[in-house]
């Protein structure tokens, strides 16, 4: 009964240890996904009015299919999802273990938050504020909850590894950073492995009961 705390407190501590020591960086890809949030919702805001009849017609038409019985695909859905994961991070990793990748990474960061704007700022413009945000909770939340901040960690070890090059030429030095980097780069793939999981069986289950008041 003891054990647990303790050990719960260690990974707190290192968390913590980990946010203070890399917090210039955190604020940065927090920006940065800000600014891709905030285009998305720009971008919805001044599209024609032929764009949002087809983000229209295609939302309203996933939402009655689901309306009318239509069952999603939980073995393919997840599949799809651990696939999408798996491919994010490798290239998460790869671009952050290259001087010339950061602005890369940073790009997908941009990148990332202008889907997340585009899709609530388009939800809300077709269902209204209330239908619109249940609709972004129901199907998306869960999931961003747990992939935004794996995302943002990735891009700050990234950054971190590119410090340690720029600021030490020494090989051993270099050779430790990357295997960091590695290793926890493995680690938020679990993480966004289990986010898989709750995107397919949790959100999913959370949007067939909630798509009766869309």
């Amino acid at each position: 009964m003891r054990v647990a705390p303790k050990k719960t407190s260690k990974i707190t501590n290192l968390v913590i240890k980990h946010l203070q020591e890399n917090i210039r960086a955190y604020v940065l890809v927090c920006i940065i996904l800000l600014i891709g949030i905030v285009l998305g919702v720009f971008f919805v805001n001044n599209m024609q009015e032929s764009q949002k009849q087809e983000v229209q017609e295609y939302l309203v038409d996933f939402t009655q299919a689901i309306k009318d019985g239509s069952k999603i695909d939980n073995g393919m859905l997840l599949r799809k999802t651990i696939g999408n994961n798996l491919t994010f991070t490798i290239f998460m990793w790869f671009v952050g273990s290259t001087v010339i990748g950061i602005p890369i990474m940073l790009g997908m960061v941009a990148f990332r938050g202008f889907c997340l704007g585009y899709t609530v700022s388009s939800s809300i413009a077709i269902w209204g504020v209330g239908k619109g945000v249940l609709f972004f909770v129901s199907s998306m939340l869960l999931q961003n909850l747990i992939f935004i901040p794996c995302m943002l960690a990735l891009a700050v070890s990234g950054i971190k590894l590119y410090k340690s090059i720029m600021k030490d030429k020494r090989k051993e030095n270099i050779k430790f950073e990357i295997f960091r980097h590695t290793i926890f780069s493995l680690i938020i793939l679990a993480v966004l492995i289990a986010a898989a999981f709750v995107e397919t069986y949790i959100s999913t289950t959370l949007l067939t009961y909630c798509v009766s008041y869309l």
